[in-house]
């Protein structure tokens, strides 16, 4: 598997944006949690601070990280262009898409998450529709080639 630092294929540069955000985002927590956690829509600390028992900065880490690890994941994926890997993405994103929205839909998360949902959503499209044109592209090419060998 050779890797390249610029993706090859259409699915390929949805997976590397998607990796690079999710990379990004997981920086932002671990440096700042409390920027995060009001870009996701939750209410920031009291002046005060967070009372004993609070965890919510020790989940913030804690998905920050994983979205850290996940973005580098889609990036070294994009990179050697896994298309396997692309395909399983996207009925998983979209099961992501669709508990964080249940979640807001249920009042269990702040109307703001929805913007996770979608994030994951969005790009479990943008991704099955790229994997679909790749597949065209990759059919003409190949039906171009025979035509000109018999030709």
């Amino acid at each position: 598997m050779q890797l390249k630092l610029r993706p090859r294929s259409s699915a390929g540069w949805t997976m590397s944006i998607f990796g690079a955000l999710a990379a990004a985002m997981g920086i932002v927590g671990l440096i700042s949690p409390d920027t995060l956690i009001e870009l996701m829509g939750f209410a920031p600390a009291p002046d005060g601070g967070r009372p004993d028992g609070d965890h919510t900065l020790v989940f913030a880490t804690a998905s920050s990280m994983a979205a850290l690890n996940m973005g580098v994941y889609y990036l070294l994926a994009a990179g050697s262009d896994w298309t396997a890997f692309f395909r399983w993405t996207v009925p998983f994103r979209l099961l992501t898409f669709t508990v964080f929205t249940l979640a807001v839909l249920g009042d269990r998360a702040p109307a703001g998450f929805i913007g996770v949902g979608l994030w994951e959503g969005i790009g479990a499209v943008a991704t099955g529709v790229a994997l679909r044109i790749d597949k065209r592209r990759a059919a003409a090419a190949t039906a171009d080639t025979v035509t000109a060998t018999a030709g």
